[in-house]
Formats: C-alpha cells, structure tokens, sequence
C-alpha cells in the first residue's frame, strides 16, 4: 500500500536500519545519504520516510512531504558543496533511469556542468 513500508524496497529498508547507509541529514520525514555509485562528487540521495514509487506519486499523495524532500535536497547541497550550484534531479520510471521505486532526489554538485550544452 502506498505510504507504507515494502519489504522489497531497499530505501525502506535503509529507512529502518536494516540496510547501512552513510547518512548525511535527517528529519522527521525524510533521510539523505551517499550514493553507493555516485555520479559527480557530491551524489547524495534525498528520500522520504514514506513508500511512494516516483516524485509524482508523493506529490499527488502528500505533497507537504513531497516538499520536504525538495527542502531538504537544498539544505544537503548548501551543506556538501556550499554556494557553488548543484542539481536536484528526480528520475520517474524506469525510462528515465530509475531502479529504485521508491521516491528519491539525487543532489549532484562539486564539478562544473556544462549547460546549456553547445
């Protein structure tokens, strides 16, 4: 059911201790940690306590938590990589890359991006 726990889902699992994970910052509602695979130098993922599958399904569900995580995707760049700028970035599906279904913000900074492109 969603907003519950899934005992298949590894980021409930991370939720309640039974996986390790390097945790940067915590509330009530959300939970923020390295990526085990990161893709820039700071690469840490920012989750709500609840099981939904994507961003759009929080959203729609309990959108004072879906805000949470954003706010919280900020305080965890500003506190890894300063003023330097970042990126928050939601894949939804597995089309755009998302392997985890359970809702998470990747924050990624500390290196240039290169945008717009060209």
């Amino acid at each position: 059911m969603a907003g519950e726990p899934q005992a298949d889902c590894l980021f409930c699992k991370i939720v309640s201790g039974e996986v390790p994970a390097t945790v940067v910052r915590e509330t009530e509602t959300t939970l923020a940690f390295r990526d085990i695979n990161p893709q820039a130098p700071v690469h840490v993922l920012v989750i709500p306590k609840v099981h939904y599958p994507d961003a759009m399904s929080l959203a729609a569900a309990e959108p004072q938590i879906a805000a949470d995580v954003l706010r919280e995707a900020g305080e965890v760049a500003l506190q890894e990589n300063g003023d330097k700028g970042f990126r928050i970035v939601f894949n939804t599906g597995a089309g755009a890359g998302q392997t985890v279904f359970h809702t998470h913000a990747h924050v990624l900074g500390g290196r240039g991006f290169n945008w717009p492109p060209g």
